[in-house]
């Protein structure tokens, strides 16, 4: 199947960023979908101000960036945005029960033969799919955070996901410019944060007895493994609360050595949450 057209459900950190990409890389036609007015303009802001950072490196020229935004629709009408899409990818809050709700009014809006996925990074493919009358059209597009850079798209075969479903997903994922990587099954924190978010609580823990500090943590990491970032400044950028939620899925979902670490609950508590409170490990309002 031909994908021509895409709805983006959100219009956030992650909805913004794949319609970007959608527009400017794949130069598929766009319509990007939120609740309020607010938030869509919000989310186009962002895609012009990272535009105009193309444009300053000499890598776009004003007259492409016209074109990008051309390519984009942003809209509160779910009707409006999904009735004529070929692939919707929801990007909504990383809640299950408004999840669903988005998934399931997209699922009676949109042609019978669209496909749509989920950019979730934790949730059941196969559970997000059963909100939908179309589980064998349904998987997982999970993109890294910014979208605009990160190479790498998880494609998740939920319980019922057709091979035609994955196979589309694989090329929508080429033609934006990334690289694909199947996962099989559908089980939680898929591939990447079933690796990362095990290191992420391990770094807090040795934050937790007192090993090192958590510049020391983040340097050792950096020159040891190569990390381009530290995990403790990385869980500030995630968000202390966002992994937290994660490793409660992976316990429930998986086994309990993922547990996590009693300073990521007390400070998730606390409400240093990372950047985007000011304080996490580290105090980001300087």
């Amino acid at each position: 199947m031909e994908i021509k057209t895409i709805a983006v459900l959100g219009a956030g950190l992650m909805g913004h960023g794949i319609t970007q990409v959608a527009a400017q890389t794949a130069k598929y036609n766009v319509y990007m979908r939120d609740i309020k007015q607010e938030f869509t303009d919000n989310g186009m802001k962002m895609i012009n101000d990272s535009l105009q950072r193309f444009v300053k490196k000499g890598e776009m020229t004003e007259t492409q960036v016209n074109e990008v935004l051309a390519r984009i629709h942003p809209t509160l009408d779910l009707k409006e945005a999904v009735s004529n899409a070929d692939l919707i990818i929801e990007a909504v809050t990383e809640n299950p029960e408004i999840k669903k709700k988005v998934l399931a009014e997209a699922d009676s809006a949109a042609k019978p033969e669209a496909i749509i996925a989920s950019n979730t990074s934790s949730i059941s493919i196969s559970e997000l799919a059963s909100a939908t009358k179309r589980p064998e059209k349904f998987a997982g597009m999970h993109f890294f955070n910014p979208p605009q850079l990160m190479k790498l798209i998880e494609i998740v075969r939920g319980a019922k996901t057709s091979d035609d479903t994955l196979n589309t997903i694989v090329e929508v994922t080429k033609i934006m410019g990334k690289e694909p990587v199947v996962v099989k099954k559908d089980v939680a924190g898929f591939v990447v944060n079933r690796v990362l978010i095990p290191a992420l609580n391990e770094a807090v823990n040795l934050v937790n007895e007192d090993v090192a500090t958590p510049e020391d943590i983040d340097k050792a990491i950096k020159l040891g493994l190569n990390w381009p970032m530290g995990p403790l400044t990385l869980l500030d950028y995630v968000g202390l609360d966002t992994t937290l939620a994660i490793t409660e899925v992976m316990v429930k979902e998986i086994d309990q050595k993922y547990q996590a670490s009693p300073l990521l609950r007390q400070m998730v508590r606390a409400g240093l949450l990372g950047r985007k409170t000011g304080k996490g490990f580290y105090d980001w309002k300087k």
